[in-house]
């Protein structure tokens, strides 16, 4: 069955294993990062407050906490996989097993919340987002990274990418993907004004990647948003 929640917990082991299955997770853990907030524009200072509270929705492994380590955030992390979670709590996440549609926090409780790369697996796309909205504090940023509802998105990512650059089958249901227009319309009902930008690979690391002369792959800003897109917006305040 295709977007089972279960794979994540046969999977685990690729969370953190070099040039794994998630390997491209953790290229765009590291754009996440660059769109979260600090006291001034480089990414080891201190959070904007002291104390701040980031909100990892759907956190997998944790691969986002090597990127805002020193950055002075609390770092809570919530997924429904039990082994992914033993994995972001050691590096450093503070671990809830939850479901996204029912976070269990109190309201305007977070100065950031991330979703990265979940959105296009829940079936109830408008619930989710009613509950990082809910849980978001005005003045607080919204940052989303997901795919989008196009037939050129379902085709890199499930027919090019389960047979061809060996992605585990099943990871994607194309039906869930999500539809841009819809989402910066409901963001918007919860007085969040999301910006959408599209990222991509950098050409030239790739080529060094698949020649193992770098470790990893930069993700670029593309004004496509056709296929993979990051999403960020600030809580009005009233």
């Amino acid at each position: 069955m295709r977007n089972d929640p279960r794979q994540y917990d046969d999977l685990a082991a690729e969370w953190w294993r070099p040039r794994g299955a998630f390997q491209t997770l953790h290229w765009i853990a590291a754009a996440r990062a660059r769109a979260i907030p600090t006291a001034t524009p480089t990414a080891t200072t201190t959070a904007v407050r002291p104390g701040a509270l980031l909100v990892d929705v759907a956190c997998g492994g944790g691969l986002l906490a090597p990127h805002i380590a020193r950055s002075g955030y609390r770092h809570l992390g919530i997924d429904l996989s039990a082994p992914s979670l033993r994995l972001a709590a050691a590096h450093g996440v503070l671990p809830v097993r939850a479901d996204a549609r029912r976070l269990p926090l109190p309201d305007e409780v977070a100065d950031v919340v991330v979703a990265g790369e979940m959105l296009e697996h829940v079936p109830d796309l408008s619930a989710v987002l009613s509950e990082l909205a809910r849980i978001l504090r005005p003045g607080g940023i919204l940052v989303l990274d997901t795919l989008a509802d196009t037939a050129l998105a379902r085709f890199i990512t499930i027919t090019v990418g389960e047979r061809i650059r060996g992605v585990p089958a099943g990871l994607h249901d194309g039906a869930l993907y999500v539809d841009r227009a819809r989402l910066v319309r409901e963001a918007a009902g919860h007085h969040i004004a999301l910006r959408l930008t599209g990222l991509r690979p950098a050409v030239l690391d790739v080529a060094a990647w698949l020649l193992r002369r770098r470790p990893d792959v930069r993700m670029v800003p593309t004004r496509l948003t056709s296929v993979l897109f990051q999403a960020v917006g600030r809580k009005e305040v009233p």
